[in-house]
């Protein structure tokens, strides 16, 4: 394992580098894949992220998280016009179901 240094201490090989620029180079060949998440952590993070993007007062669900601590809604709503049909979603009638193997 090597350790990638920045310019100051790469120049000066006896010093030990504390910075926080300072990396390690891990080997390729051992690195593991990454996890895939659960059903459960998926929808943990959709709703997560709904909340995050859905207007208070007009229940539309952006495609951009809401500024919702500062204006409290979304931009149409606090200013008064109507928003592109591009910028949010629509609603499904039905809804999404998973058919999952395991």
């Amino acid at each position: 394992m090597r350790c990638l240094r920045c310019r100051l201490c790469a120049t000066r090989p006896n010093w030990s580098c504390r910075h926080p620029t300072r990396g390690f180079l891990l080997r390729v060949e051992l690195a593991r894949p990454k996890r895939t998440p659960t059903l459960a952590q998926e929808l943990a993070l959709d709703r997560a992220i709904a909340a995050r993007s859905t207007c208070p007062k007009c229940a539309r669900r952006y495609v951009y998280c809401l500024p919702l601590r500062t204006v409290g809604s979304c931009d149409p709503c606090a200013q008064g016009y109507e928003p592109s049909p591009d910028t949010y979603f629509t609603t499904i009638a039905t809804p999404v179901t998973h058919r999952l193997a395991a």
